[in-house]
C-alpha cells in the first residue's frame, strides 16, 4: 500500500474513532448498583422513577443542581438527585445528567437504588430518602499514574489549596470552589476543586470534603493528579488546568 493510502486509511480510522466517541459521549467514571430489593417492569416504582428522571433532566441544568421525589406510597417512591460539575454550561449539564440517566439505567436495570458519576456530573436514585444526608457508602479514588519530583512539598501545597477550596466551597451557595497554588520556589502551579451536592448543609459539606482530603494520602500520595469522588461530595487536584475559570 501506498505511503498516500496509508495516511488516508488512517486519516478515516481516526475521523470514524471521533465520530463514535461523540456519538456515545464519555465513560462514566465509575457506578454503583445497590443491593437494595429490585423492582419490576411496569409498576408504580418504575413509573415514579422515569417521572423523577424527567423531572431532573429537566430541571438540574438551569442551576447545575436538582432534587426531589416522586410517589406517596411507602416502596414506591423514588428520591433523586442531580449534580454538574461547577464550571460546565447549561447545555453541557443537560447533556450529562440525561447521558447518566440513559447509562444508569442499562448499568443497572431493575435495582431500586443506583449512583453513577462522570467527569461533568452525579446522578443518583434509591427508594428510600437519602435527601440532606452525607453519603457514606458511596465513594472511590482516581490518580495520575506519574509522580511528582517532590512528593513532601507538593503533598502539603496540594492539602493547603483544598482545605481552602473546601472552606470556600461550604459558604458558597453553589457549594463550589476551584482555584490554583503556584508551589513553593517552583514555576509549577496545582490546581484544585471541591464541591458538594446542595442538599447537606455548609457544616456537612465541609466535613465531606475534610474527610476527602484527609484519604489522599492513602490513594494519591506523591501523585501529579488524584480525586476522591464521592455520593455528596467530591476534591480533584491537578498539574493543569481541567476547569473552566
Amino acid at each position: 500500500m501506498s505511503c498516500s493510502k496509508l495516511i488516508s486509511s488512517f486519516l478515516f480510522s481516526l475521523t470514524l474513532v471521533l465520530l463514535l466517541q461523540t456519538s456515545f459521549g464519555a465513560d462514566p467514571l465509575s457506578h454503583s448498583c445497590s443491593s437494595s430489593e429490585n423492582f419490576t417492569s411496569n409498576t408504580p416504582y418504575e413509573s415514579n422513577l422515569k417521572t423523577l428522571i424527567n423531572s431532573l433532566i429537566y430541571k438540574t441544568p438551569s442551576t447545575g443542581f436538582g432534587v426531589g421525589s416522586v410517589g406517596q406510597y411507602q416502596n414506591q417512591q423514588a428520591y433523586g438527585l442531580a449534580l454538574c460539575r461547577g464550571d460546565v454550561s447549561a447545555s453541557e449539564c443537560k447533556t450529562c445528567v440525561s447521558e447518566a440517566t440513559k447509562e444508569i439505567l442499562n448499568l443497572c436495570p431493575y435495582n431500586k437504588g443506583a449512583i453513577i458519576w462522570y467527569d461533568n456530573c452525579l446522578f443518583k436514585y434509591l427508594d428510600t430518602d437519602f435527601i440532606g444526608k452525607i453519603d457514606e457508602a458511596n465513594k472511590f479514588s482516581l490518580w495520575n499514574v506519574q509522580n511528582v519530583s517532590d512528593p513532601n512539598m507538593f503533598n502539603y501545597m496540594t492539602k493547603e489549596l483544598l482545605s481552602v477550596l473546601a472552606y470556600k466551597a461550604s459558604v458558597d451557595p453553589k457549594m463550589y470552589a476551584s482555584g490554583k497554588l503556584l508551589m513553593i520556589g517552583e514555576s509549577e502551579k496545582v490546581y484544585g476543586l471541591a464541591q458538594c451536592t446542595r442538599d447537606i448543609t455548609s457544616m456537612d459539606c465541609k466535613k465531606c470534603l475534610d474527610d476527602a482530603i484527609s484519604e489522599l494520602p492513602s490513594c494519591c500520595d506523591g501523585k501529579q493528579g488524584g480525586r476522591v469522588v464521592g455520593g455528596s461530595c467530591n476534591i480533584q487536584y491537578e498539574i493543569y488546568p481541567f476547569v473552566k475559570e
